[in-house]
């Protein structure tokens, strides 16, 4: 078994497969240096306060790539200028090594402008100074909605929500100052549904029952009766109801006698108007005065006197004190008026 081992055919064959494995591992070294330029090193060029353009000038010049990063804008230098390489300059780097260049952009990265149509205008400014924007000028324009936000100006030109523009650029916001007072309802009468819609539309009031006589919804009807009337003043905001046909509104004056009845009933102004008449009141020296009822004289001790009213005489008989009253005589009233009862002093002894 061992004497075959070392048979001149079995070594021979040993020998070919080592010297074909070295001639592999030699050849795939070499394409490897051929590949990777193995030992060819080129320093990386100083482009930094160059512009792009000229950055990528020398980068291809020099054989290597080159990568763009450009994701933060800084107002202290130049557009499109270079403000860092990596590798640094001087580093050797083999031929075709990629180089990331950092430049600053022309402007600030765009932003989207966020959703405040309708929104009041406090939380509008607020949505806008988080996304980085800022607010200009604020317009008002009459609108029932007060202090909401109508529209987003930028440069002069109306924008939609989500519009892309340079972060920390400035936006103009149209806004509501609320609806008008005393504002003349116009004419309606003789137009259809939909140019009805749009005059009440930008007049700012709103549209309120639509009723149309055969009951469908054909927006060219003619509008032959509307509430409130023409001419009459109304705030904005306010509804207007409609009432709409096919017919002209000539040939339905019954119709409209009817709803004038039931929405604007005329007052009779021939009945005498109703007159209210003040009633004085008297005062204190106007009341007539009530006598108050005669007082009887109590009797004292010796040596006092006391003050009666004179009794109206009811007959002859005399008195029993000592001193004699003399009697008053009653007057027709026809003649003369009462007069008071005099007091009289009484002596009792």
């Amino acid at each position: 078994m061992f004497k075959s081992l070392f048979h001149w055919k079995v070594l021979l064959n040993i020998v070919l497969a080592m010297a074909f494995f070295a001639g592999l591992v030699w050849l795939t070294f070499r394409w490897l240096e051929f590949h990777t330029n193995h030992g060819e090193e080129v320093p990386v060029p100083n482009v930094v306060n160059m512009t792009i353009h000229q950055a990528i000038k020398v980068l291809d010049d020099s054989g290597l790539e080159y990568e763009v990063d450009s994701f933060k804008y800084d107002p202290k230098f130049r557009p499109f200028q270079v403000l860092a390489v990596f590798p640094a300059p001087g580093a050797n780097v083999k031929n075709g090594r990629v180089i990331n260049v950092k430049v600053n952009p022309r402007t600030w990265a765009k932003v989207g402008i966020p959703d405040i149509i309708d929104r009041y205008k406090g939380l509008a400014f607020n949505q806008l100074n988080l996304v980085g924007l800022k607010v200009g000028d604020t317009l008002y324009e009459p609108s029932i909605q007060r202090d909401a936000v109508l529209r987003i100006l930028y440069n002069g030109t109306s924008v939609k929500p989500g519009t892309q523009i340079p972060r920390f650029s400035s936006v103009d916001l149209v806004i509501g100052s609320g609806p008008m007072r005393n504002v003349t309802i116009p004419n309606l009468v003789g137009r259809t549904v939909q140019e009805a819609r749009k005059i009440i539309a930008q007049a700012l009031f709103e549209v309120g029952i639509v009723d149309h006589e055969d009951g469908g919804k054909d927006e060219s009807d003619i509008i032959y009766y509307q509430d409130p009337e023409f001419g009459s003043l109304r705030d904005q905001g306010m509804q207007i109801d409609l009432w709409a046909s096919k017919k002209t509104p000539a040939e339905l004056q019954n119709k409209i006698r009817q709803l004038d009845d039931m929405y604007r009933p005329k007052i009779d102004t021939t009945l005498a108007p109703i007159q209210y008449n003040e009633v004085p009141t008297p005062t204190i020296e106007q009341r007539p005065v009530v006598p108050k009822p005669p007082v009887s004289a109590s009797t004292s001790t010796s040596g006092t006197t006391a003050t009666t009213p004179k009794p109206k005489p009811t007959s002859t008989q005399p008195s029993n004190t000592s001193t004699p009253v003399k009697q008053s005589t009653t007057t027709p009233p026809s003649t003369k008026p009462v007069e008071k009862p005099k007091p009289k002093k009484v002596v009792i002894e």
